[in-house]
């Protein structure tokens, strides 16, 4: 009997690591060569974290993001979400909910999503990044879709040699090619160096992207 559970978990085994090592990374090149989930300007790319949720246990945080550049290695994503709007308080960490994580694969693509230039959403009266009558007269499209994303002005620059103004550069950047083989998220960032480098151990999976 005991022999006879060994082998069935040595089966177990070795059909996760195949899974793991064979069949999704097959999976993932197949997808990301397909016209609806390929990498390009644009895509919305959703991802399913693993995170604290502030005690001493954890949860899955839900993540959509557009992207927003391409320059080389380098894809800086926005993450989508919704302003607050009077006593509707968004989550902070710019994570959705679960619900609202599955809906927005199926309506991604027609979803009115406004791209709002990050200095307006400090603008007007009241919380930032909450609807008010700045926004409204900017952006009258937030009116039936409080769906948004921070946009940027400049785009596909030369990399600032400041180290402060590398350092703020890198928000949000990731790396093309882990993206396109790995299926993952792996940022750009400093680490005791004023050269940018991947932080593999902040790797992310990704779960879908759509365009």
């Amino acid at each position: 009997m005991k022999k006879i559970i060994l082998i069935t978990i040595l089966v177990l085994i070795m059909l996760y690591v195949l899974k793991q090592k064979v069949y999704k990374p097959y999976a993932w090149k197949k997808a990301i060569n397909s016209k609806e989930h390929q990498l390009q300007l644009g895509s919305f790319i959703f991802s399913k974290q693993r995170g604290s949720n502030g005690s001493q246990s954890y949860e899955n945080h839900y993540f959509v993001f557009k992207v927003i550049e391409i320059n080389g290695d380098y894809v800086r994503l926005s993450v989508v979400r919704q302003l607050s709007q009077n006593k509707t308080i968004q989550k902070g960490d710019f994570s959705t909910t679960s619900e609202a994580y599955k809906e927005l694969k199926k309506t991604i693509t027609t979803l009115t999503i406004t791209p709002i230039q990050s200095t307006d959403l400090y603008h007007g009266d009241g919380p930032s990044m909450t609807v008010n009558p700045y926004l409204l007269s900017k952006y009258p499209k937030i009116a039936t879709s409080r769906y948004y994303y921070e946009e940027v002005s400049q785009k596909n620059k030369p990399i600032p040699t400041d180290i402060a103004d590398l350092s703020y550069y890198l928000s949000l950047v990731y790396s093309k090619k882990e993206i396109l083989e790995r299926g993952k998220l792996t940022p750009w960032g400093l680490n005791n160096s004023e050269t940018p480098e991947l932080l593999t151990r902040l790797s992310k999976d990704i779960d879908l992207i759509i365009n």
